[in-house]
């Protein structure tokens, strides 16, 4: 199966200069540091004593952050090294002034270029984020005794059912793992089915966060006579919901903003002649210095700076609900006071909406009526101190079990 997988490997790389130039164009890849991706890198390596953190996109790098800080503090670890694969994760990272910390893309997943990787960083210790398994890396981390860590360990049923469909494979990956650290029951479930050997129940990760005053004075002003609330994460065709939800708020709510957080902001352009459709007015963030008065959609098409929208907001709608998707993490307007709205679809975060919902902070919706009514119950909505204080407590618990794990190893 190993040959398999590296002969459509093979393909893909030899495809790789044309997928590379359409990603260009669309803004999905990085012009200038693509070629990490095979390996040319842009950083100089140490020779030892190095972390490697990997985690895929945005969400993945977010939930690590706390770990990098504290690591960064230990003085076994001369460097850390972090990767993912989309170039809005690299942006969000850039925000981050880390003294020990570098960020490079992650490889193709190819025999001779996993080699070449693992060769020149030489980490001490490899940590995989979320559902980030890549056999021919872990396979040549496995050779080299290199221990591997999927931390927050995350496998949905429809990945799992993927991976029964291959089972001799699976195990062969699996069993590479040194230690799992899964965020929720299922996937520790799972995680046995499939072979790991050494699974140790954590948490989710994400239910840290460090509670930061983002929002400035001029942001704040620009928003004072509006009465806002966000809908975040949104995949497509929920912009739309989104529209028809505001054009029915607005008969009761004249001075009404709708904020959306796309979850891809490339999209953005879609999303505005969607919503012209239904005669709605869309503002982007990026281009915005004073805000319309017949503004009806606020559009932010930048990276890193949702939570400063939870802070003006008293309620969220999360998306990837509404759709077959699986639901998108709350946990960060939640922490920011918002109540939370959500589709049907949450089978990604049932442990989290799980708890949300015994807190009384969150509710389901699948019709524009009932989003409507619910918006206007909770416009003006105040979080309860015990709701935060329970988050922080699960956060911080979480936290120093990932990290009392990752220790033993370094």
């Amino acid at each position: 199966m190993f040959i398999i997988y590296e002969f459509f490997g093979l393909i893909l790389l030899l495809f790789s200069p044309i997928i590379i130039l359409i990603r260009i164009l669309l803004g999905k890849e990085d012009i200038n540091r693509f070629k990490e991706k095979f390996c040319i890198f842009s950083k100089k390596s140490i020779l030892s004593d190095t972390v490697w953190i990997h985690g895929a996109s945005v969400g993945e790098i977010l939930s690590v952050v706390p770990i990098i800080k504290n690591l960064e503090k230990n003085k076994r670890i001369k460097k850390i090294l972090v990767t993912s694969s989309t170039t809005s994760s690299s942006i969000v990272f850039s925000n981050f002034k880390f003294k020990k910390t570098i960020h490079q893309f992650f490889p193709i997943d190819i025999n001779f270029l996993t080699k070449i990787f693992i060769n020149y960083w030489k980490p001490k210790l490899a940590i995989f984020v979320d559902s980030e398994i890549w056999p021919n890396m872990y396979k040549n981390l496995n050779k080299k005794k290199i221990p591997i860590i999927l931390l927050n360990a995350r496998i949905t049923k429809k990945t799992f059912k993927r991976w029964q469909y291959f089972p001799n494979f699976s195990k062969n990956i699996f069993n590479k793992i040194t230690l799992a650290l899964p965020q929720n029951n299922e996937t520790l479930k799972f995680l046995k089915i499939l072979g790991t050997k050494k699974i140790k129940f954590a948490g989710n990760l994400k239910y840290f966060g460090e509670r930061k005053k983002l929002l400035n004075n001029s942001l704040k002003n620009k928003f004072s006579k509006k009465t806002t609330w966000c809908a975040a994460s949104t995949h497509k065709g929920e912009e739309f919901f989104i529209g028809k939800v505001h054009k029915k708020l607005k008969s009761k709510k004249k001075n009404l903003l709708t904020i959306i957080i796309p979850r891809h902001i490339n999209r953005k352009y879609e999303i505005i002649n969607n919503l012209n459709q239904i005669g709605l007015k869309t503002e982007l963030h990026s281009s915005s210095t004073k805000l319309k008065k017949n503004t009806d959609i606020y559009l932010v098409d930048t990276y890193g700076e949702a939570n400063k929208f939870y802070e003006l907001s008293k309620i969220t709608f999360l998306g990837g609900s509404l759709i077959s998707h699986g639901g998108q993490n709350p946990l960060e307007p939640a922490r920011e006071g918002n109540y939370i709205i959500h589709g049907p679809n949450i089978d990604n975060f049932k442990e989290v909406y799980g708890l949300l919902k015994k807190l009384k902070i969150a509710t389901k919706v699948n019709t524009v009526k009932k989003m409507n009514n619910i918006v206007l119950k909770k416009i003006n909505y105040k979080q309860k101190k015990i709701v935060n204080k329970r988050l922080n407590y699960e956060g911080i618990k979480i936290l120093n079990k990932n990290l009392l794990e990752i220790n033993n190893y370094i």
